[in-house]
């Protein structure tokens, strides 16, 4: 792995991709690109190798293929020189639980949960070889608020957090960096493609200081941020609340509330 390694990024045609790639390829690192759309990734690429002065190499593959998939966890696998991961393709459905297809539901959980785990083991082994590298899960503040009312949207992102914390525990001792990025809402594709117009809703944070802020984050190897907070002191509180429940849960009786009830 090189001094400046190159950067995975998926969703990587449009969005918090995009901008995360011309983060990167700014400071200096050779990226690849992943997602559906090979034109726009092309004028990505073609934009960046001109202006950054970096390689760029894009791959088209849809996530919730599975030999697509298999194609994209190779070259991640096999090229030494990638050595950090940003996962950040995802997408919504439209409509209320009630109303949202079995299959559209599974090609949701697919895309944010199966295909971000299956990148991140992918490397995982390879990174612990090496003693270092960096995997950052794109997340989402709904996956702490169910009265979002995003039901399996939000759960897909509980788990993006859940799984990066645990990352962090096992890895971090290895020197490998995990950090799950939680923004609000962000100026992205994912609305209209959801069904919703982002220009209704109250707040709305524009790609490139979302993008940046959570480049902050990670210079500081920040485990959670969360951009759009403004009191770093909320999350550690509650982060804090968690810990302190840890011992209670190993318990091998029920709690006095439960063995008394009237």
């Amino acid at each position: 792995m090189t001094a400046d390694p190159s950067v995975l990024i998926t969703g990587a045609s449009a969005g918090i991709g995009a901008m995360y790639a011309d983060r990167f390829a700014r400071r200096g690192h050779s990226l690849v690109l992943v997602a559906r759309d090979r034109d726009r990734m092309e004028a990505i690429a073609e934009r960046l190798r001109r202006e950054a002065g970096v390689t760029v190499d894009i791959l088209p593959a849809d996530l919730t293929n599975s030999a697509e998939l298999a194609q994209v966890e190779a070259r991640w696998r096999d090229d030494e020189h990638i050595g950090i991961l940003v996962n950040n393709a995802g997408a919504s459905v439209a409509g209320s639980f009630a109303d949202q297809s079995p299959d559209d539901l599974a090609a949701l959980i697919s895309l944010n949960t199966t295909a971000l785990t299956r990148l991140a083991s992918a490397v995982t082994p390879r990174f612990v070889q090496a003693g270092k590298g960096a995997i950052i899960n794109i997340g989402s503040v709904v996956g702490l608020a169910p009265e979002f009312g995003l039901a399996v949207y939000g759960a897909t992102k509980a788990f993006v957090l859940f799984l990066t914390q645990g990352l962090h525990l096992e890895l971090g001792p290895k020197g490998i960096y995990a950090q799950a990025v939680l923004p609000s809402a962000t100026r992205t594709e994912i609305w209209a493609r959801s069904g919703r117009d982002v220009n209704t809703l109250p707040a709305v944070m524009e790609v490139d200081e979302l993008v940046d802020a959570a480049l902050v984050g990670y210079d500081r190897r920040e485990t959670v941020t969360i951009p759009p907070l403004p009191d770093a002191e909320q999350w550690s509180t509650f982060d804090a609340a968690r810990l302190a429940m840890l011992p209670n849960f190993m318990q091998a009786h029920a709690a006095e509330r439960y063995r008394n009830a009237a």
